[in-house]
């Protein structure tokens, strides 16, 4: 008998008090009025098996000089109702910030830009250029997660004064959901096992490298994930529901910057070259092995994964979360205080064990990061 497959998505992020400049710890004069408005993503129609994974840009969201106190997302049915992660799972789902040049009218398809078009107003994390840019970014675990930053701490967005000449603030969102409805493996389809997916190939025609089981090459948009043969379910509409909360600028306010880590960081940059790269910086995703019997014995079949990372700057760390897929059992962000700050990021998962002869298992790690709010001091 072989034990479920786990494997786990973690994204650690922390919020950091972020000014250079010296403000009081008072309270808001008054206290800013909270404004909330929830909005919906284009639809998306999914049927068992089916997969979504695409970028929608220009998506609605609060306009202005603007403090974020909160954001929050959810799945759901064209009646409002929240769609069961059983039925609909949700892989990931990001919000990214950027600046749209104005004279140029924009669509979803890529191809038809210059780089000059748009500029990424990415979060202040230490990845290199092109990876974990999102400001906000759940997963499954994205209900009832608390997301709110107290007062009188914001995110500031909207600011005149950093929005170059000629463009406009905008906001991406990437909703990444598959529908696991008789599914022949639920939990292998929501690893993005390459198998159940039938792929040889990435999205972009390019064969996978050797050993590569499963992750996000293998479940992009309009990949099926294989059903249980003569089930039936209809396709059905649904929507990412988010909500954000925000207040109007004033100088009451203290501004937070979002810093996001990754566990499989290699510290190297190689000669400031952007996205993956076998040594370049945050590498996203990675395998971990199934165990055996001896693991269980002397470690509990449990695979930890550390990294030590140097902030830019000292500052004050008051929000961090980790976002986890199945067989993710924690992560922990230690902080030593020093000339800079040194952080150490470490992550546990529970790996399978295996006592049938000639299976195989594996166990993915995706986004292995971590999400803070920090001020600078």
């Amino acid at each position: 008998m072989v034990h479920s497959f786990r494997a786990c998505l973690l994204l650690f992020a922390i919020l950091i008090l972020a000014s250079n400049l010296s403000y009081t710890r008072a309270s808001m004069k008054g206290g800013s009025k909270i404004k909330s408005t929830t909005f919906l993503s284009p639809k998306f129609v999914l049927g068992p098996g089916s997969v979504e994974n695409r970028f929608y840009r220009n998506v609605d969201f609060p306009k202005g000089h603007i403090g974020i106190k909160s954001f929050k997302a959810e799945v759901i049915d064209d009646t409002g109702n929240p769609v069961p992660l059983h039925e609909t799972y949700l892989h990931h789902w990001l919000v990214s910030r950027y600046y749209q040049q104005l004279d140029v009218v924009e669509t979803n398809h890529e191809q038809k830009f210059k780089e000059s078009d748009r500029i990424s107003a990415r979060n202040s994390g230490i990845c290199q250029k092109g990876i974990l840019n999102q400001y906000f970014g759940l997963g499954s675990e994205t209900r009832k997660t608390a997301t709110h930053i107290p007062d009188p701490y914001a995110i500031e967005i909207g600011n005149p004064a950093e929005i170059p000449v000629g463009y406009e603030e905008r906001w991406l969102l990437n909703v990444h959901a598959i529908d696991t409805r008789g599914a022949e493996d639920r939990l292998g389809c929501t690893e993005c096992r390459c198998d159940l997916y039938n792929i040889k190939a990435s999205e972009w025609g390019r064969p996978l490298r050797p050993g590569y089981k499963g992750g996000l090459l293998c479940c992009y948009d309009h990949t099926q994930c294989k059903v249980k043969q003569g089930f039936q379910g209809t396709r059905r509409s649904l929507y990412l529901r988010y909500t954000v909360e925000w207040v109007e600028w004033d100088s009451d306010i203290i501004p937070v910057k979002i810093f996001i880590f990754d566990v499989t960081d290699t510290g190297k940059r190689l000669n400031g070259s952007t996205g993956f790269g076998p040594e370049n910086g945050c590498q996203v995703e990675y395998e971990i092995k199934s165990c055996s019997s001896t693991d269980t014995a002397v470690n509990g079949c449990v695979d930890v994964k550390r990294t030590n990372l140097t902030m830019p700057t000292t500052g004050y760390l008051f929000y961090g979360v980790a976002h986890q897929h199945t067989g993710g059992i924690g992560s922990t962000l230690y902080g030593k205080v020093t000339s800079t700050l040194k952080l150490q990021f470490c992550s546990d998962v529970l790996s399978s064990h295996l006592d049938m002869a000639g299976s195989s298992s594996f166990h993915l790690l995706l986004l292995e990061s971590f999400l803070i709010i920090f001020h600078f001091t």
